[in-house]
């Protein structure tokens, strides 16, 4: 026996590490803060064992987690609360009440276990073409995220260090953050080379796949053989990870990892005032990248076979179309954005295709809303001009902002005189449009409150969006190492205060709280999301004063009111909380 070995059935044996996190009353006495708990510590010891380069101790690990009650509480619990909580696959079963989602976690066993065929849908993409989404069942989507448990700290710790998309805590504006620090100053490279996968969930080698993922072998190999059903005819996969499951973002993502490095090793920098210098630098997000350079040769004549050369041994090939050699001062378009040096002026602002996608999609909300009421169309059109400013406030978008305004106002001013043909411009501006502190010609309606009292409701500039230079993560951070768990933190609260920003009430409670849901004591983030709780409940004359709510996440409310807990309303002092 090895020590590796050894340990592994020592740490098997050990209460703390994988013990039952829960009594037999069901999905709502499950003991959440230690099924958390357990996750993270052995998520942490197989960071750990893979810096050291312990690949036995990780696999004991990985199994130790795969099998214990704890993860398949947390995958049953990930896969019932997401967005496709609600979408069937083939068998069209859904875990929609607690008793089967604690029937589910109880099932979740590797012995006998074989996946169904995705249930494989098209949705369209912007060039008008479709993309084939797959869909697992429950159960197979819960097994994906028990095993992404264990696999996601591995590819966290191995992964190309400017490698942006498909990974916690990461974004796409940490990806143009890394484009300015390599292109910005006056001695930066002046070629970008724009990559772009063909294909590249379809295309991946599944034997390279097989060989390269440390995952267990024969629970991988069923998730690439599975097939699909399309009109009710099965397909089988020879080849690629379908899109729609858990864990095929992480698959994806590990075929093209490693490109970076293997490039510094391939065209390395140099040191010394006569040396060299061809400043070969990478930025990846998912299957889209630049890799930029000093010259167009040097781009197209020795990295871009090299690339090439790299995909092939994993039976991915670029784009022939979307892969080119682009001068910086031409500019080039990545990620929704623009990039271009003016002048010598690095700026990036939102890229003319995205602006007009987005305004196409805008149009698309008010011609399908032609009788709607004023605040109800509002509702549906402040998320998306919000959302597409947040995502673009880190360029430089205040023109832009302000031209896309102008257009929003005439789709919105045609709307008005189309439902009024028989009146006249005064009095479709006095019905649909009005001033707002500074702002004239605002479009707005009227809503009722909580306490059915009327309130003005405004239509959201996108010119009101403050700009804001994004602090990009650091390249060697990575979430599941607790040595970069106060870092996190950190970064977490400026993002809940920007995503919060407006909402006063909310704020304050989430810093209140320390951003901790008092009951899971697990921190309450924008993807996860919250319910306001009353601590005396409202049936029982408990108001809606700030005193008298806390944040909890939507699983732990509802285990609160099952279980009638009385919440705690937490100490900002104490870093533990109480339910």
């Amino acid at each position: 026996m090895t020590a590796d070995t050894a340990e592994a059935g020592h740490t098997a044996h050990h209460p703390a590490a994988g013990a039952p996190a829960h009594d037999q009353g069901g999905w709502h006495t499950i003991d959440w803060p230690a099924a958390h708990h357990n996750v993270r510590r052995l998520q942490a010891r197989i960071v750990k064992a893979t810096q050291d380069g312990r690949g036995g101790k990780v696999k004991a690990l990985q199994h130790l987690l795969t099998h214990s009650f704890s993860g398949k509480a947390i995958a049953v619990k990930r896969v019932t609360e997401n967005q496709g909580k609600h979408t069937p696959g083939v068998d069209r079963d859904i875990w929609n009440t607690p008793e089967k989602k604690m029937e589910a976690v109880l099932d979740l066993r590797q012995r006998g276990y074989r996946p169904r065929p995705l249930r494989r849908v098209l949705i369209p993409k912007s060039n008008s073409k479709m993309r084939p989404l797959g869909i697992p069942t429950m159960r197979d989507r819960a097994m994906q995220a028990l095993y992404l448990l264990a696999l996601d700290p591995i590819a966290e710790t191995t992964a190309d260090p400017n490698s942006y998309g498909f990974r916690k805590e990461r974004s796409t504006a940490d990806a143009m953050m890394q484009c300015y620090i390599i292109l910005a100053r006056k001695g930066s490279a002046q070629w970008v080379l724009e990559g772009d996968i063909t294909s590249c969930f379809d295309k991946i080698r599944h034997d390279w796949l097989l060989t390269h993922v440390p995952m267990d072998k024969g629970v991988l190999r069923k998730w690439l053989k599975a097939g699909y059903m399309e009109k009710q005819a099965f397909h089988p996969t020879e080849e690629g990870t379908p899109q729609g499951g858990i864990a095929s973002p992480v698959l994806a993502n590990l075929a093209p990892d490693g490109l970076e490095r293997r490039l510094k090793e391939q065209f390395p920098t140099p040191h010394g005032e006569t040396a060299d210098r061809r400043k070969v630098h990478m930025v990846r997000y998912a299957d889209d990248f630049i890799i930029t350079g000093t010259s167009k040769e040097l781009l197209e004549g020795e990295v871009k076979p090299f690339v090439e050369q790299f995909m092939k041994e994993r039976g991915l090939e670029l784009s022939q179309e979307k892969t080119v050699v682009t001068c910086v001062d031409n500019g080039f378009d990545f990620l929704g954005h623009h990039v271009r040096k003016y002048n010598g002026k690095y700026i990036a602002k939102p890229s003319r295709k995205n602006v007009h996608a987005f305004l196409e999609k805008v149009r698309r909300i008010v011609k399908a809303n032609k009788q709607a009421k004023v605040e109800n169309l509002i509702g549906l059109l402040n998320p998306v001009i919000r959302g597409w400013a947040t995502y673009h406030r880190h360029d430089a978008s205040k023109e832009t902002f302000g031209s896309v305004d102008a257009a929003i106002f005439k789709v919105l001013w045609q709307w008005a005189r189309r439902r009024h043909p028989k009146k006249n411009k005064s009095w479709v501006k006095d019905k649909y449009f009005h001033t707002q502190g500074d702002r004239r010609w605002v479009f707005s309606g009227k809503d009722s409150d909580e306490k059915g009292k009327p309130r003005p409701v405004w239509l959201f500039s996108a010119s009101k969006m403050p700009i804001k230079r994004h602090r990009k993560i650091k390249a060697g951070a990575n979430p599941y190492d607790p040595a970069w768990e106060v870092y996190f933190e950190q970064r977490l609260g400026v993002k809940m205060e920007t995503h919060l920003a407006g909402k006063r009430k909310l704020l304050h409670l989430w810093k209140e709280q320390g951003g901790i849901c008092p009951v899971c004591t697990q921190p309450i983030t924008e993807i996860e999301r919250w319910h306001s709780h009353h601590i005396i409940w409202r049936t029982k004359g408990g108001k809606d004063s700030v005193d008298n709510l806390v944040l909890l996440h939507p699983n732990c409310h509802r285990q609160v009111h099952h279980r009638g807990l009385t919440v705690v309303k937490p100490c900002p002092a104490r870093g533990k909380r109480e339910a």
